[in-house]
């Protein structure tokens, strides 16, 4: 049913704006100025020239111009005075205030016939290019991919590469939706880690922001109404995509994604912040999105999926469209970390002070969000909506990512926060429940670097802005100190990772849990099974214990997380027959001061009673009774 509706609704959606190289030194020219008279193309180099572009129809100016080849810069002159980038640039090469250049989009793709891989066997790495090696650069990760994939992950999500302002960015305040960042290696290097990670089975997820852009080098509104102030987001001017004009908007920012699918191969769109996207058209603009990325992904006959992150809990975003859904595929689940951290670390402020009992952990391994309507004290009103019906290979967990890392004062990773065994625990929280799991990079191994918020904008004004509201974010007596300079080169410098860390003790014994906890949900098939209905919950809070049997026809594994800090005995659930030992994070495998527990135990004999040492993870599989 899908397929027929899109077909019917997505036809005319194609890409064509911005400068499309025709080949045979012939190139389209198409921007929309609604407001502008006359546009025309300033060729800058190899020769100077000005060439007219034709008014056509809703606003648009274009033209087919001769002699024009890749590598040409260009601008567009706005009725005879202004000159400015092309908002559908898919290089600035001088940065976000220079000319654009015309991009041939031949390139020796070796992916043909590459299907995706099923949405229900994705295990996310998130990377952030310009930090994930020294060099910074899209080339720079290749060398990667193999131990990636030896990890078990099946797909890598990049954090924004739309041309940001000076090299020094985490994406978010890109300007050029459809440029890819010079400094990390424009758009063939991207090509080229999209095509390397295919050809080692890897899908590869972009993360795009299409509720605001930046503040330096944002041009847009110089061409037409790209924004409306009847709204407001907490970066700046909200996105026209209800107003006048917004069908234009709207097909900006559609031929945007339909870039990075079509011409860059990804498997899909992280969609960043949807509560900052205001639309209250009859037609929403996600759900057209939607369709229409589920149409080009049929059309090119791959797997292509979105992702959405949101801090509403608003279950729309991924039901299907009969029930009043948006059809996004999967939603990015905040309060499953919450709950997790919280327990962890004992931390309270901020949006913490709506978590830290195990009771809401159990809701969000077996449900999913934990705020489903009731009252929040950090927002103080209600929030979100249930989850329960929502299938676990629509939600996406996590113990670590960029914001829950880098929106703290200092970047503290959780390996900073708690100790090791307490990284272990979290690490079989995510890996071993039945969603969706995503990984930052570096947490595999315990990276003790922070991810700390930089910028290199050229505006001082602008820069001192920024420094000043970093501050005053985090000037409650909880934090000690000032957060380090966002504009400052050394801030960037301290982000990097040390891959190095990967073969040192105890980082290696880390990594090799990972590993493990990754292999057992592939071979045991109670893990292997993405479902809510084939499992069962069991919090005790006073002990800190907290049981979760999963199961598949007869075969279950019985998987126990003890987060107090202190020795428990417990009574184990009702079970029948000899259950065998898969998993002891106490082990000297892992880094461990040795096991206590027993390789197995039988129910038959009455072995009920179990004795768990401090913060540790068990999982044992057995048989269900017929």
């Amino acid at each position: 049913m899908r397929g027929k509706e899109n077909k019917k609704t997505c036809t005319s959606h194609e890409i064509t704006l911005g400068a499309i190289y025709r080949g045979e030194g012939r190139c389209e020219f198409r921007v929309w100025a609604p407001h502008t008279r006359k546009v025309e193309v300033h060729l800058v180099s190899p020769e100077d020239r000005t060439v007219p572009l034709e008014a056509l129809e809703r606003g648009y100016h274009g033209g087919e111009v001769e002699g024009v080849q890749p590598g040409a810069l260009y601008l567009y002159r706005l009725d005879g005075g202004k000159e400015r980038p092309d908002p559908a640039s898919r290089l600035q090469p001088s940065g976000v205030h220079g000319p654009s250049r015309v991009v041939d989009p031949a390139f020796p793709w070796e992916d043909q016939g590459w299907p995706g891989i099923p949405l229900k066997e994705y295990l996310l790495y998130e990377i952030h290019v310009g930090t994930f090696t020294p060099e910074g650069t899209f080339e720079a990760v290749l060398p990667h991919l193999q131990e990636l994939k030896e990890l078990g992950i099946t797909a890598l999500e990049i954090m924004p590469v739309a041309q940001f302002p000076g090299n020094r960015n985490w994406g978010y305040d890109g300007v050029f939706p459809f440029a890819v960042q010079n400094s990390y290696g424009g758009p063939d290097g991207l090509k080229k880690l999209v095509n390397a990670s295919h050809r080692q089975g890897l899908a590869v997820i972009l993360d795009v922001v299409y509720n605001h852009l930046g503040p330096e080098g944002n041009y847009l509104r110089d061409f037409g109404p790209y924004f409306t102030d009847h709204y407001r987001t907490p970066w700046g001017e909200a996105v026209n995509l209800d107003g006048p004009h917004s069908d234009e908007v709207r097909r900006f920012f559609m031929e945007s994604a339909f870039s990075w699918i079509t011409d860059f191969h990804f498997d899909g769109l992280r969609l960043d912040a949807l509560h900052a996207i205001f639309d209250l058209s009859a037609q929403p603009f996600l759900r057209n999105l939607a369709e229409c990325v589920h149409s080009r992904g049929e059309r090119l006959r791959r797997k292509v999926f979105l992702f959405a992150e949101s801090d509403r809990n608003d279950v729309r975003l991924v039901q299907e469209p009969e029930a009043g859904g948006y059809d996004i595929d999967a939603h990015w689940n905040d309060d499953f970390h919450h709950c997790l951290h919280t327990v962890l670390t004992g931390e309270s402020d901020g949006y913490y002070e709506d978590f830290g009992a195990l009771e809401q952990l159990q809701k969000a391994l077996t449900e999913g969000f934990v705020y489903s309507g009731q009252y929040s004290s950090f927002r103080k009103r209600r929030h979100g909506s249930s989850s329960a019906q929502v299938p676990a290979r629509k939600l996406v967990v996590f113990s670590q990512n960029h914001d829950q890392v880098g929106n703290r004062p200092f970047g503290e990773r959780l390996g900073r926060l708690v100790s090791f065994e307490a990284l272990k625990v979290a690490a079989s929280a995510v890996l071993l429940s039945p969603f969706i799991p995503l990984l930052f990079m570096g947490e595999e191994y315990g990276e003790t670097a922070p991810f700390l918020y930089f910028v290199s904008h050229s505006d001082p004004d602008l820069i001192e802005a920024v420094r000043q509201g970093r501050k005053k974010e985090f000037s409650s007596p909880s934090w000690a100190a000032h957060p380090p300079d966002p504009q400052g080169e050394e801030t960037f410098l301290r982000s990097t990772l040390n891959h190095r860390l990967r073969g040192q003790a105890p980082h290696d014994r880390l990594l090799d849990f990972y590993r493990e906890c990754i292999r057992l949900r592939r071979s045991l098939r109670p893990l292997a099974v993405l479902s809510k209905k084939q499992m069962e919950g069991i919090g005790l809070e006073r002990e800190k214990v907290f049981f979760l049997r999963r199961w598949e026809g007869r075969e279950e594994a019985l998987l126990i997380f003890h987060f107090s800090d202190s020795q428990r005995t417990v009574s184990l659930p009702p079970l029948s027959g000899v259950w065998r030992k898969e998993l002891d994070s106490k082990d000297e495998r892992w880094g461990g001061e040795g096991s206590q527990v027993p390789g197995s135990f039988d129910f038959e004999r009455g072995e009920t009673d179990l004795t768990l040492p401090p913060l540790a993870f068990l999982c044992f599989s057995g048989l269900r009774e017929a």
